[in-house]
């Protein structure tokens, strides 16, 4: 089996305080610090482990021509001026950013299979199970993890690599995970 860790939306706009949405965690420090030390064993352990990482950052063009406008929250996004491509909102969170030779996928859907390369380039770099972390557990990361499964990928969430604003919504999120993949921490995550 062949493995590569999903980083799902590690960036500015959604994880550093002074981004444009920050789901919250820019007014919760001690979520917002648990999300990034997770997040951060998380990449760690890959490297360390010489399993391949690949970022996925979700963008919209600065004319916002790519929203989908039955989708409240990116028509909400685009309005705050948040995640336009090219932007530093857009860019990767200092520390959780890629390094050399890691692979970025860009998508502008809540899975990060529709309408991104993500599904050929596993297929070309042999992935068959997909551990994964990110933000917003009630969106990308349990959308991703469930198109996995559907796509044939064994998924492992790393609950404490992933965050969002409300515990109610991340724990719902992880239950649903629970009945199609793995939901583990990054200190029982095996890799």
């Amino acid at each position: 089996m062949t493995k590569a860790v999903l980083a799902l939306h590690y960036q500015n706009d959604v994880l550093h305080p002074d981004g444009k949405i920050a789901l919250g965690l820019a007014k919760q420090p001690a979520k917002r610090k648990g999300l990034i030390a997770g997040a951060t064993a998380l990449l760690r352990k890959a490297r360390g482990a010489n399993i391949p990482v690949i970022h996925v950052a979700i963008q919209f063009a600065p004319d916002g021509s790519d929203i989908v406008q039955n989708n409240e929250i990116f028509k909400g996004v685009f309005a705050s001026g948040a995640m336009r491509a090219g932007s530093w909102g857009a860019g990767f969170y200092e520390g959780l950013s890629p390094v050399t030779d890691e692979r970025i996928i860009t998508h502008n859907r809540v899975s990060a299979f529709y309408g991104s390369s993500l599904e050929t380039t596993l297929e070309e770099m042999g992935i068959t199970d997909l551990p994964l972390g990110g933000i917003a557990t009630n969106s990308v990361v349990e959308h991703t993890a469930r198109e996995a499964a559907d796509r044939g990928y064994d998924v492992a969430v790393a609950e404490d690599a992933c965050a969002t604003a409300r515990d109610d919504l991340h724990a719902a999120a992880l239950e649903n995970i629970r009945l199609i993949g793995r939901v583990v921490d990054t200190n029982t995550l095996m890799l």
